[in-house]
């Protein structure tokens, strides 16, 4: 549902820019309301959870994206956008740590690292909502489209919020003896301190928080930039440069979808590091390479090299921390989505665009270098 709703947006962004005849850079402005909204309500999100419990925030949270989610069709100026955007990027925002606090408990009690299965949706069902805003743009106005995926937004917290608020003492029940659920409000009804420590664990966290934001900034990059990449630097075609995004999208969703399995078989240090790795790989392919064929499989390195490395520092964060260090981590590792496409506009402006997207190779190996040199936390984390 929040790949859906969310990609359900991104594809409404031209007739909405339309309808408040906004320019490139008022629109840019606008558009960063989601992610300052997203940003401001992560750490808040993370008290919540400790207080009334991860699975009742997320019920909350994905009513309230469903609701947001009507706002800017509405929007007349630009201003406007913006705040509407404001109050959809909290939602998002707010979600995101909620899930994936609810998904540690998870983790937590199956003690399996089923992270990756969980990111694989949202990226399932961001093609899903892309595919179907592609499809109907045409047919519907922006008001009746998102409507409807509010309603579809709406059911679907109903119905996952029953069986999530139904499970919640069961998932405390069934964690190992000795265990309580990471994010799950203690007994006496106190927030404890994120994993119920000091200093060590907070500068664990915000560790994974780095790793997260390395690789957040590559798929911030190659989101905005790679299209242009393709088309600017390579003379592709816009629907062969439009598929240059797909293509790092679905290896991306594939990484994602065999993740549980590699961590298990691997381990979540040799998983980042891993990935890390073939990530810096495939972007520097995909950044230097002479042709727009090659610069695609370079981008599809990426994607499989990227795939997993999120989700596993963000669970990672959420063993050690709670649903504090989920928060913390996602925020840091979001604020590299925010980094990334205005640094490599700022790279490309001083000397190119190919050697702006060699800086996403260069976090790529950053964050494989800091998940190899904090091997022995993902063992005892």
């Amino acid at each position: 549902m929040d790949g859906f709703l969310f990609a359900g947006w991104v594809v409404r962004i031209p007739a909405i820019k339309a309808q408040t005849g906004a320019g490139a850079g008022a629109l840019g402005l606008a558009l960063l309301g989601v992610s300052v909204g997203a940003v401001a309500f992560m750490t808040v999100t993370g008290r919540l959870c400790r207080r009334y419990g991860s699975q009742a925030v997320t019920v909350a949270s994905g009513a309230a994206l469903a609701l947001s989610i009507l706002l800017p069709p509405f929007a007349r100026s630009a201003t406007a956008l913006g705040l509407a955007l404001l109050v959809f990027g909290a939602a998002y925002g707010s979600l995101n740590v909620a899930m994936n606090s609810a998904a540690v408990e998870l983790i937590t009690v199956l003690r399996r690292p089923v992270m990756p299965g969980f990111h694989a949706a949202f990226s399932l069902g961001g093609m899903l909502g892309a595919g179907l805003g592609g499809l109907v743009a045409g047919r519907l106005s922006p008001v009746a489209h998102l409507a409807a995926l509010a309603a579809c937004g709406l059911v679907t917290a109903a119905v996952a919020g029953r069986t999530l608020l139904r499970t919640r003492e069961v998932t405390a029940r069934a964690a190992p003896p000795g265990v309580r659920p990471a994010a799950s409000p203690p007994p006496s009804g106190r927030a404890p301190r994120p994993g119920g420590t000091g200093g060590p664990v907070r500068r664990l966290v915000v560790v994974f928080g780095v790793i997260a934001l390395c690789t957040a900034y590559g798929e911030g990059a190659l989101a905005d930039w790679g299209a242009l990449h393709l088309s600017q630097d390579l003379a592709a075609s816009p629907g062969f440069a439009a598929a240059g995004y797909a293509v790092f999208a679905l290896a991306m969703t594939a990484g994602r979808l065999s993740g549980t399995a590699v961590v298990e078989r691997f381990g979540p240090a040799r998983t980042l590091a891993a990935g890390g790795g073939t990530a810096a790989a495939g972007m520097l392919l995909g950044a230097l390479a002479p042709s727009a064929w090659a610069a695609c499989a370079g981008f599809a390195v990426a994607g499989l090299g990227l795939a997993n490395i999120f989700p596993v520092a963000i669970a990672r964060a959420g063993a050690a921390g709670g649903s504090d260090g989920v928060a913390v981590a996602s925020t840091i590792g979001y604020g590299g989505m925010l980094l990334g496409p205005p640094a490599i506009g700022f790279l490309t402006e001083a000397w190119s665009l190919p050697v702006a997207l060699t800086t996403v190779a260069l976090l790529a190996a950053v964050a494989a270098v800091i998940a190899h040199t904090t091997r022995d936390t993902h063992r005892t984390g």
